[in-house]
């Protein structure tokens, strides 16, 4: 720590900060465009001058020098300063207006107004007129895909967009163009962003230039949407989000800063992946088959038919990784332990199953992910994590830069001084070590990177964790030298981060990277698991959908839930024809909830709420945004656990017990001692600060009763929520001391752009003030004895055999986010993906067609040939083509030669 002088004030702060940093940590308001506290400071706005002196004495005589805060280092007690000297104030007045100079006068149709960062800057320096009376310099715009819209006449040249884009995310198709006053921020040619994490130039740049397409289809001010604390759907990091809802419609994702999970920033999948919740055909009200078609029904008739049905019936109860701890739970009560699966395929379930029993053990440290940028070294094994979790690559990412901070370091020159600690690196980068089935989007920061199958990575896995104990290596000749390579560079660091998860269903390639893990003293092991809830609902049951399918049952009920996306269509079709009676739960129109007998119209995450269990083994909540029969009464939609509560209860005759969330809570608590945690996820229903509940809306929010116009002019009480302490309304309170995980947006006085998490923090760039929200599980659990685990046999097929691999798509694999309208235009091509090698032994090239024979499924597809590409191995595109069995026997037919290669 450090003490400062600033007006006169004496104040402490971070020693290794900046001093624009270190005034915003205090809650001082300094003027800023360029700095950004995760990229570091450039100096390129001149927008943060204060005014520095020598001495106190200097200080009280006003005799000091202009200094821009963002560059100026804190010295401890011979830092003194003035934020509001005149001349300082005149200055930044002075930057505002040449920054403005070419600046369009758009605020009014501007989709950037109302959270821009520079209007804010505007007002806080005080600049209220244009003097500038001649043409203004114009641009040609560039279409940059459907997410991001751009318009360059906004710039004023701050360079976050490519400083964000290139060194943070590791973009190389954004860049700037020109010199001096005449400069352009953009691609060389039209044509859609290529970074998985392009969405967050929305809330990097602090003007219009890059905003959310999206949105603009349906836009609405900033203040004119009611939000919600939520975690992002859309894997199973555990982002936190703010989903904004305006007339019953979600209209966008913003970043809901965590400090020890994404921090700043949202990859593209969870940023716009959730326009799901707003399609069409969704079911909105309990239906029925009638006359073999499913028809809207009145709730109770629906209701009562479907108890009618179930009356007496052994109910199968089939639970999902994408539905919250409470509903699942709800299904659990209603069905029966030994009658309830989670969700899962039985492949999918027993590696996400030994994810939690590694996850649990004795000598396993798994960090979050935050942690994840400070580890020294990095080997992922068989997982492509910009595919399956993005936010990971790009913690991964940063990770890779530690290198270049620790060379400032040895030279004095701190880590937030971002071009001299470039150019001090030059291009230097900490070992990332890749072994996966393929080619990933990482290659550009490894040190080295093997195409492997999974059995092959897992034995390579295995063989570095002996050479670095000192064990005799069991390897092919060929690779001993990449294993001596690798457990050397790994041995020479102090912490390192081994990254492998379920994608390759594939369970030595998770024992693998625990023997590494056990290996290495100070290491970090991630595993990725497949979905929001994966871990949530392994914890609750180890049953498979296909271990109960087997069981003696005649009626089934299906929550959130597609199993014909799950299993091969004919394993799911048997599944729903053994049931005289069928009721699905969904807030999607799958095949599943077509197929049937009654269909309830569940609630989204936008719409209810719940609790999830995150990779990391972090447990957080999700609150409802909006109350759909606020905008249509004859809406029916509601949560899940409060359908199967009410199905239960009159099954059995009693008097419903669960009211609120609350009493769902305390009762996964009671029957699930290691959920027992979930109580301090979020306050309960009675939290309340200075009395008043947390308000979903901003101080601004207009239109209430415009909005419900067509249904009656009498503006009605607005919705009264008792499942928690956030409030349907702008009455309430709005502001830090708000329990990180009631947070709904960011906004404070003077702040109303996203900048505006400052505020919240404990110290920029760290904790908010109330500590990071959620609780992590396994830290509070009993660990488990470490197992040893043994190297897998040498998987060797038989001539001709082929083993498939699951390839996944960022915009195509997620079954929720590729409903959504935006993201199947960025599906991709459907690919069978092979070897060169292997394509030449099949006489196919890139573009001939092959049928996949697995089972009852005959799947046409285009071969892609790589050149590298695991030789022996087909990559099977998942989520753009029909679920199989990758366990199963297969096999080919090409088509052009009806040639057929017999596969297992």
């Amino acid at each position: 720590m450090a003490v400062i002088h600033v007006d006169g004030k004496q104040l402490e702060v971070n020693g290794a900060h900046n001093l624009l940093h270190a005034c915003l940590s205090l809650g001082l308001d300094i003027p800023y465009f360029c700095w950004h506290p995760a990229m570091g400071s450039v100096g390129a706005c001149r927008q943060c001058a204060v005014k520095q002196y020598n001495t106190a004495e200097d200080a009280q005589a006003g005799k000091g020098r202009l200094v821009m805060s963002c560059m100026t280092p804190v010295a401890d007690n011979k830092t003194f300063i003035s934020i509001d000297d005149d001349e300082a104030k005149a200055f930044r007045a002075s930057v505002v207006e040449w920054l403005m100079t070419n600046h369009p006068h758009d605020c009014p149709v501007c989709e950037e107004g109302g959270h821009c960062h520079l209007q804010d800057m505007t007002v806080m320096t005080g600049h209220s007129r244009r003097r500038y009376q001649f043409t203004k310099r114009t641009h040609v715009n560039q279409d940059l895909g459907n997410f991001i819209s751009h318009e360059m006449n906004r710039c004023i040249a701050c360079y976050r967009c490519v400083r964000y884009y290139q060194d943070y995310a590791g973009g190389k198709d954004l860049g700037v163009f020109g010199a001096a006053n005449n400069v352009y921020f953009g691609r060389q040619k039209p044509g859609t962003l290529e970074s998985e994490f392009a969405g967050n130039l929305v809330e990097i740049c602090p003007t219009g230039v890059f905003t959310d397409k999206t949105h603009s289809e349906h836009y609405n001010r900033k203040w004119d949407m009611q939000y919600a604390p939520s975690i992002c759907q859309q894997c199973s990091v555990g982002c936190n989000t703010s989903p904004g809802e305006r007339y019953g419609s979600l209209r966008r994702i913003e970043n809901r800063y965590h400090g020890d999970v994404n921090g700043y920033f949202l990859c593209d999948r969870g940023r716009f992946g959730t326009g799901y919740v707003n399609n069409p055909d969704r079911p909105t009200t309990v239906q029925q088959k009638i006359d073999g078609k499913l028809t809207p029904v009145e709730l109770n008739k629906g209701v009562d038919y479907a108890l009618a049905a179930l009356k007496g019936k052994k109910i199968l109860g089939i639970g999902s990784p994408r539905a919250s701890i409470e509903a699942n739970f709800a299904l659990q009560k209603l069905v029966g332990s030994n009658m309830y699966s989670n969700g899962m395929n039985k492949a999918m379930n027993t590696v996400v199953q030994k994810a939690l029993e590694i996850l649990r053990s004795e000598g396993i440290t798994t960090p979050s992910l935050a942690q994840m940028e400070d580890f020294d070294a990095v080997i992922v094994l068989g997982e492509d994590i910009t595919q399956t979790a993005p936010r990971v690559a790009l913690a991964v990412r940063q990770a890779a830069n530690n290198k270049a901070g620790k060379m400032a370091a040895a030279l004095n020159t701190p880590a937030w001084l971002a071009e001299p600690v470039k150019r001090i690196a030059q291009n230097e980068k900490s070992p990332v070590i890749i072994i996966g089935s393929h080619i990933s989007k990482l290659a550009d920061i490894a040190s080295s990177e093997v195409v492997a199958s999974s059995n092959d990575t897992a034995r390579l896995a295995y063989a570095i964790a002996a050479a670095i104990t000192g064990q005799q290596v069991v390897v092919d000749p060929d690779a001993a030298e990449f294993v001596s390579t690798v457990a050397a560079q790994l041995k020479a660091v102090e912490r390192v981060l081994i990254v492998s998860g379920t994608s390759l269903q594939d369970v030595s390639l998770l024992e693998a990277a625990a023997t590494l893990a056990q290996a290495l003293p100070h290491s970090g092991l991630t595993l990725v698991v497949p979905e929001v809830n994966s871990l949530g609902v392994a914890m609750l049951s180890h049953n498979s959908i296909e271990d109960v399918a087997v069981l003696d049952y005649d009626a089934v009920v299906v929550l959130e839930n597609d199993i014909y996306e799950r299993l091969p269509k004919a394993l799911a079709r048997q599944i729903m024809s053994k049931a005289t009676c069928s009721v699905v739960l969904d807030h999607q129109l799958t095949d599943t909830f077509k197929q049937a007998v009654v269909g309830l119209p569940a609630a989204s995450f936008a719409e209810g709420d719940g609790s999830v269990l995150s990779m990391e083994g972090r447990l957080q909540r999700f609150f409802q945004v909006y109350v759909p029969q606020y905008y249509n009464p004859d809406n029916q939609i509601k949560e899940g656990w409060r359908w199967l509560h009410v199905l239960a209860s009159e099954l059995n005759g009693v008097a419903p017990t669960w009211q609120v969330l609350d009493d769902v809570i305390d009762a996964v608590a009671a029957h699930h001692s290691n959920l027992a945690a979930i109580t301090r996820v979020a306050p309960n229903a009675g939290y309340r600060v200075n009395g008043l509940k947390v308000a979903r809306e901003p101080r601004r929010y207009s239109g209430r009763t415009a909005m419900r116009a067509p249904i009656t002019v009498h503006e009605p009480r607005q919705p009264q929520d008792k499942d928690s302490g956030l409030t349907y309304s702008m009455e309430g309170y709005v502001g830090p001391q708000t329990n990180a995980s009631m947070l709904p947006f960011a906004w404070a006085p003077g702040w109303n752009s996203p900048q505006a998490w400052n505020k919240f923090q404990d110290e920029v760039g760290g904790s908010l003030k109330t500590g990071d929200s959620g609780v992590r599980l396994f830290d509070l659990l009993p660990k488990s004895p470490a197992a040893t685990y043994v190297m897998p046999a040498l998987a060797a097929l038989p001539a001709g055999q082929f083993t498939l691999l699951p390839m996944y798509s960022i915009f195509a694999s997620d079954a929720m986010s590729q409903r959504s309208p935006v993201m199947q235009e960025r599906k991709g091509d459907t690919w069978l993906t092979m070897s060169q090698i292997d394509a030449d032994k099949l006489h196919v090239k890139c573009g001939d067609t092959l049928q996949v024979n697995a089972g009852s499924e005959h799947i046409l597809l285009a071969v892609n040939v790589e050149e590298y590409f695991p030789e022996g191995c087909l990559g099977y595109p998942v989520g753009k083509a029909p679920a199989i069995d990758f366990k199963g026997s297969i096999s080919l037919t090409v088509s052009k030669a009806a040639q057929v290669a017999q596969g297992a």
